[in-house]
């Protein structure tokens, strides 16, 4: 693909079935140049391929599909066009459709938007996870924009987040609204003197707060009860000094009768609802816990989380591991305390995290009382299935990435990508496998058939283990230029899906080598683990092993497809630091593109937003070590003519990163650019606006054509 083709990749987004399993609904979304911005509807899929795939919705952006529990409505995320009213707020809001159609209804007008939301059992109510902004900031006040508000007072480390910004002044709060009756007449605005009218209904639903701004709390998920909700907090207040997460509980509405509830539901937005209370993780607990999911009996509460030790920081390649309680016990026997949690309360792991990473996202109910996971292998996310007794079981495992899964009347749906399309739909057959429902993409990726990787296995000996990955040939005649990328993390991994940045690579006639060295996930903890205090070592060796087998093969003295005097090397964010590493300690390669580089871990300490905890616990904590592993410290070494690529608005990996560096290397008369993306955070080369996803790719193509064109 060009460039100017992004318009064309569609992703979809995990299905929602109806309860007897006929019907899904899931949702797309690909890139608008002509809004700039992001768009896709909702779709209906029968699960048996007897009627075309239906568009539900036509909203600019309708996303994140939730079926109430008896299969009647559709709960999703609806985002306005880019700048269509600036008057209103272009956050996503919670909107309500009937599954067999008509006209959307909104029924959240949050500030900030709503992130999550989740249906009670008994579709009555619907919990949404919001940010509430402290008075005075975020438009609250009119007049009063970003410039004027009041200086802000931090105390302590975790105070921002990459495309988001500061957060202690936007934390996320938990609200609960009454579903309306979809037959009740529309309300409207009133305008002129009825305006000044009180007791008029609402626009939408009165939204009840049912947590408070003192911790993060997201990730709602009802009990069995339809009254007591499990999230996702932080067992500690104010500004972050660790990654500790908890699952905690709160009672929505003090009684389940019909009277009280509807008390409860006329009640003021700013009431909040009963004490939090501990059910999982604490102060005192050397892990982590998040994504509560509970069983459809009601019976079960599962969780995901993650080994942290006693400091709560001991983050890498803590895989993440599928934990489970009794959720009745849960509700009964939280406690008010932050510490630790009811003796009663001990998660049970299902999983092992030396040997599976449960971190492919959240987790689904399956059948009455067992659940799905999404686990990260060897360039692959497989979908698990399991117990309350653990005994896991890979159930959907195919060359590519499981994005979201659904079961429901015996039929079991999932998202997933292939090498050969970014999005689909399909069935899942025991012993059969998956039948494809729906692909938006299969149009165009028809006339326009994907590039495919080979996969290979480079290496292998008692001091290096074997290297696993792709090479990317162009079709026609070699020897084709060859580019070595590198990707970020660097507990990540380079999967089989079909990937944009190669694609484009491809078409434009370069050949691209890319891997998963130690350090990456999907290999286990050890081999994650291998990178801690020795960047620029391990990981660096696994690579060029890995593109010197790929030349062996594929080169002079192989196929001849390769062109081995004609290399480049880039990479983002950890591959940006790895590719500034390498061109300063080898000088085989005839360019490089580093992109949004983690390049100073010492400045990294106060100015990245991970950077209190990423460098120590990846580096170490003396200023050696941190020298001894930074790009910058050795970028006297580096010849190799060099594009700087970066964002404006990066929190993860400063600009001031990218600057210094650019000038490091200016100012020694090694060719060099900087080019610096307006607006952008880390995020650009993935939800970047679309012109400027378009303009980064013309970038790098233009560089490669100079450098390594003939």
């Amino acid at each position: 693909m060009r460039p100017d083709q992004l318009d064309l990749i569609t992703t979809v987004d995990a299905p929602a079935l109806a309860p007897d399993g006929r019907r899904l609904v899931v949702g797309t979304a690909r890139t608008d140049v002509s809004t700039d911005g992001y768009t896709g509807q909702l779709w209906v899929v029968t699960t048996d391929g007897s009627a075309p795939p239906r568009r539900l919705t036509r909203g600019y952006r309708d996303a994140g599909p939730r079926l109430s529990p008896d299969g009647s409505m559709v709960a999703f995320l609806r985002s306005p066009a880019p700048g269509a009213d600036p008057s209103e707020s272009s956050a996503p809001q919670l909107a309500l459709i009937p599954l067999d159609g008509g006209e959307a209804r909104t029924l959240t007008d949050r500030r900030l938007g709503v992130t999550g939301f989740n249906w009670s059992p008994d579709a009555r109510w619907i919990a949404f996870a919001s940010p509430e902004p402290e008075p005075g900031r975020y438009g609250t006040v009119p007049g009063v924009g970003p410039a004027q508000e009041d200086p802000r007072r931090v105390t302590g480390p975790d105070h921002r987040m990459n495309g988001r910004g500061y957060t202690a002044d936007q934390p996320s709060c938990l609200f609960e609204i009454e579903v309306p009756d979809p037959d009740a007449a529309p309300v409207f605005e009133a305008r002129g003197r009825m305006a000044e009218v009180p007791g008029r209904p609402p626009l939408v639903p009165v939204a009840r707060r049912l947590t408070g701004p003192d911790r993060e709390s997201t990730e709602p998920v009802y009990a069995a009860d339809s009254r007591h909700l499990f999230f996702t907090t932080t067992p500690a207040t104010g500004f972050g000094r660790d990654l500790r997460t908890a699952v905690a509980v709160v009672a929505a509405r003090a009684e389940e009768t019909a009277e009280a509830a509807a008390e409860a539901a006329a009640e003021a937005a700013g009431h909040d609802a009963g004490p939090a209370r501990l059910v999982a993780g604490g102060t005192e607990v050397p892990r982590g816990f998040h994504s509560a999911c509970a069983s459809r009996n009601g019976e079960w509460l599962y969780l995901l989380g993650e080994e942290l030790g006693e400091s709560g920081l001991d983050f890498v390649a803590a895989n993440t591991a599928v934990y489970a309680l009794p959720a009745r016990a849960a509700v009964r026997e939280a406690t008010a305390g932050w510490e630790a949690p009811a003796p009663e309360l001990v998660p049970r792991r299902l999983t092992d995290p030396d040997t599976m990473s449960c971190s492919g996202g959240p987790l689904h109910p399956s059948g009455q009382d067992n659940v799905l996971a999404l686990a990260e292998t060897r360039g692959k996310t497989v979908l698990v299935w399991m117990s309350h007794h653990g005994q896991p079981e890979v159930i959907v495992d195919q060359p590519g990435q499981v994005i979201g899964a659904s079961e429901a009347g015996g039929t079991l749906t999932v998202s997933y990508t292939t090498a050969d399309s970014p999005g689909r739909v399909g069935v899942q057959h025991r012993g059969t496998g998956l039948t494809e429902l729906f692909d938006p993409n299969r149009g165009w990726l028809t006339e326009q058939p994907p590039a495919g990787g080979r996969e290979r296995e480079y290496g292998g000996t008692p001091e290096q283990p074997s290297v696993h990955g792709w090479v990317f040939v162009p079709p026609g005649p070699g020897p084709h230029p060859v580019i070595l990328n590198i990707h970020g993390g660097p507990y990540a991994q380079y999967t089989w899906s079909w990937f944009d940045e190669t694609q484009v690579l491809v078409a434009a006639g370069y050949a691209v080598v890319m891997c998963n060295p130690r350090g990456s996930n999907g290999y286990g903890a050890a081999h994650g683990a291998a990178l801690k205090g020795r960047f620029g070592t391990v990981d660096s060796q696994d690579i060029l092993a890995f593109l010197e087998g790929a030349l062996a093969e594929f080169g002079p003295e192989g196929t001849g497809e390769l062109d081995g005097d004609r290399l480049g090397v880039q990479g983002g964010s950890y591959g940006g630091f790895m590719t500034a590493w390498i061109t300063a300690h080898d000088h085989r390669f005839a360019a490089a593109i580093v992109e949004r580089g983690y390049l100073d871990p010492v400045s990294a300490l106060g100015s990245s937003d991970i950077g209190w905890f990423f460098s120590e616990q990846y580096m170490g904590s003396s200023a050696e070590d941190l020298y001894r592993q930074s790009p910058l410290h050795h970028v006297d070494q580096v010849d190799t003519p060099t594009l700087v690529m970066h964002s404006e608005q990066d929190l993860r990996c400063p600009l001031e990163h990218a600057q210094r560096y650019y000038h490091a290397l200016w100012s020694r008369g090694v060719e060099s650019e900087l080019v610096v993306f307006p607006g952008e955070d880390h995020e650009l080369s993935r939800s970047g606006t679309p012109w400027h996803r378009r303009a980064r790719f013309e970038h790098i193509l233009r560089w490669w054509d100079r450098n390594l064109a003939r």
